[in-house]
This record gives C-alpha cells, sequence and structure tokens, in this order.
C-alpha cells in the first residue's frame, strides 16, 4: 500500500482543518453524547494562532483533498501533539500513524506528549502501539484523560534520571523531564 505525504499545512488550509476536524471528532462527541467538546467549539482564529506558534501537518489524498493531519507546539522540550485525525471514510488505513510519526520527526531529541479521553480506546490502542506510556489522567467534567509521553530515538535526556518501570506497557521507561505531581510511574 502506497500512503500519501504528509507535507506542512499552508496558511490557506487551514479552513479545511477546521472543516476535517469538526468532522473527524463527531465519533469523539458521540462518546459523550454531547457536541459540547473542544475540537469542536475550536475557531478558525484559535487554530490560525496554532499555526503561527507551532507545526501543523496535513495529509492529501491523490486530488489535493485534506484527509488527514495533526499540530503539536513545543514548549519546555516537550512536542505537545493535538489534533491528530483522519477523515472518518478512512480510518484505519495507517494515516493516523504515518501522521504520528511524521509530527514525532519534526520535534527529534524531544519529549512527544499528548492526551485523549478514556473512552476513545482505538486512540489509545494506537498511542500505546506506538511507544506512548499513560503518567497523569485528569477528569474536566464528564470526560476523564489519559495523558500520554514518549521519548524519540536518540532523544537527549538530562543528567540524573533513572529509569523506572512504566505502569502502562510494563518497559522500563524514563520520566518526563518535569514529573507531574501524582506521578505514580
Amino acid at each position: 500500500m502506497t500512503f500519501p505525504a504528509v507535507t506542512d499545512a499552508e496558511y490557506g488550509d487551514l479552513p479545511e482543518i477546521l472543516e476535517l476536524q469538526y468532522l473527524a471528532y463527531q465519533s469523539e462527541a458521540a462518546l459523550f453524547g454531547t457536541q459540547d467538546i473542544p475540537p469542536l467549539k475550536q475557531t478558525l482564529e484559535e487554530v490560525q494562532a496554532e499555526f503561527q506558534s507551532g507545526i501543523i501537518l496535513k495529509l492529501t489524498d491523490e486530488n489535493g483533498r485534506i484527509i488527514g493531519s495533526v499540530r503539536a507546539q513545543e514548549k519546555d522540550g516537550t512536542a505537545h501533539i493535538g489534533k491528530l485525525m483522519v477523515h472518518p471514510d478512512l480510518r484505519c488505513k495507517g494515516y493516523g500513524t504515518l501522521l504520528l510519526r511524521a509530527i514525532e520527526e519534526r520535534f527529534p531529541g524531544r519529549w512527544c506528549e499528548l492526551f485523549t479521553s478514556t473512552e476513545s480506546v482505538d486512540n489509545l490502542r494506537l498511542y500505546r502501539s506506538l511507544g506512548y506510556c499513560e503518567f497523569r489522567r485528569r477528569t474536566e467534567g464528564k470526560i476523564r484523560f489519559v495523558y500520554l509521553q514518549k521519548t524519540v530515538p536518540g532523544g537527549l535526556f538530562k543528567d540524573g534520571l533513572v529509569m523506572f518501570r512504566c505502569g502502562c506497557c510494563g518497559g522500563e521507561c524514563l520520566p518526563p523531564a518535569k514529573v507531574p505531581e501524582g506521578f505514580a510511574g
């Protein structure tokens, strides 16, 4: 199977990416029985601000239509990845994996962190299959969020870090640069 190329989004792509976001996050909204979730309330102006302060990647089909996207911003040496989305008709074809690996490559030697809801079983399966380990949970209203992290190969590690047994995958991992309060790895 030949995959389309992942490229940098352009400013003019942002309305189409936001339209895809509204479509792609309907499945998340259905998990909670409400349209009142942040990805469905985000405005074009907010996406434009993210474009200015981070990286937004796109995946296009043979006709140039955007079928997937992901974005990230670096803060304190960690790439905060978000809004990984694939058109609902094209899921389970490896496009999410392709996008996630592409955004990780844009942050060589950095910790990568993302989150999803505890109800998003498919998202959790994807993230764990790519080496992400849970390190925190947070509840917001009726939604419980799971925060996951990983280091990219060849990552830069600070002096004095020690290995720990990961509670999610059982492997030996390094903690993040700043271990969140209540971390029980």
